[in-house]
């Protein structure tokens, strides 16, 4: 009589956790396969039927079962003292760790090969050390914090509107995009095919640059813009004329702005004084990252003007123009999400960051 298949039993934990590893594009294989062994096994199949399943020795197959039924996930883990010793000097390995945030004058930073030939080692060996601690000398990140002393109040101000915006009003987030510049491609590029990519030459010619004013409804995603040639308080004068003609006239209209001395031209202040129904709401001083239109500007910079060739300011004029109204066919809205505490902490940690530790 055949001796009967044991099963292994797992816990919902356990098994979820099995899963993700098989399913895991990033896991090792090592890892992929002993969860795939404990997984057939609970189910039912035996020894052999797995090992056959998953094209490994019965054997295999047994260890991973043994191990994971004494001591569960942490058995299907390697254990400690396998494999090739360390070559590396503790001296080397801790050179490489501390020195990584102090580089040789003159530069800015440590390169793998750089700093395997201050410690002695191999440029491979730098690279594995400063993966393994997550150390990543060649990576920057931008940011910049607000030194704005009314800062919480405008920043709640803005996003009050955004996580509840007001009934009968419109949310317009508006902003200037200076600078556009109509650039032509000496000479014409090769097309994407099979095989290969698009290309371009590195120089171009300049003819000159406009300015796109933009203002986008928070609440549809749709896109009221103008271009001009300057962006003074004459042209973003014009530009609310537009939006007052372009929008239903017993809507309110909060229009979301950041400092910049044209938006506070007496001109404008005088000419929203007439137009109440225009309520201004500044964002704190470096923190454009809170108006969304930003959000739009990177996507129109990306999806229509970095990338192509134009010959005059008209076709580039034109080219965004067509850009903006297929984008209103089928508008997309940007919906804030985050929470305002949340953001408030972060910046907070940043301050804390910052600010240099007292010595005694």
């Amino acid at each position: 009589m055949a001796r009967p298949v044991s099963l292994l039993e797992l816990t919902t934990e356990e098994r979820t956790e099995l899963r993700r590893r098989v399913r895991c594009s990033t896991s090792p294989q090592r890892d992929s396969l002993r969860a795939r062994i404990v997984l057939l096994r609970s189910e039912g199949g035996s020894e052999a039927v797995v090992a056959a399943t998953v094209g490994v020795s019965v054997n295999t197959v047994s260890l991973w079962s043994r191990r994971f039924e004494l001591q569960g996930l942490v058995g299907l883990q390697d254990a400690p003292g396998r494999g090739r010793k360390p070559s590396l000097a503790e001296s080397q390995l801790r050179q490489v760790i501390t020195q990584v945030t102090q580089p040789p004058a003159g530069r800015q930073r440590w390169s793998t090969r750089s700093m395997a030939a201050a410690a002695g080692i191999s440029h491979q060996s730098v690279h594995s050390i400063w993966k393994k601690n997550d150390l990543k000398p060649h990576l920057v990140r931008t940011f910049k914090i607000s030194r704005d002393a009314r800062f919480e109040q405008k920043f709640w101000d803005v996003i009050g509107l955004y996580l509840e915006p007001p009934e009968k009003a419109l949310v317009l987030c508006c902003d200037e995009k200076s600078q556009c510049q109509a650039l032509e491609r000496t000479q014409p590029g090769l097309p994407l095919g099979i095989g290969h990519i698009r290309t371009r030459t590195h120089d171009y010619k300049r003819h000159g640059t406009i300015t796109l004013f933009a203002a986008l409804n928070y609440l549809d995603g749709k896109l009221i813009a103008r271009t001009e040639q300057h962006h003074t308080h004459v042209e973003w004068l014009r530009f609310l004329k537009q939006i007052q003609r372009e929008t239903s006239r017993g809507l309110a209209i909060h229009v979301i702005a950041d400092n910049y001395a044209t938006h506070k031209h007496q001109r404008v202040k005088a000419w929203l004084a007439k137009h109440p129904r225009f309520q201004m709401h500044f964002t704190p001083t470096s923190s454009s990252w809170l108006n969304l239109v930003e959000r739009f500007f990177g996507e129109l910079t990306a999806d229509c003007i970095r990338e192509g060739s134009f010959q005059n300011v008209r076709q580039l004029a034109d080219s965004i123009m067509t850009y903006l109204a297929a984008r209103n066919d089928n508008p997309k809205r940007y919906v804030w999400r985050a929470k305002g505490e949340v953001i408030l902490k972060k910046i907070q940690r940043a301050k804390d960051a910052l600010v240099p530790v007292p010595t005694s």
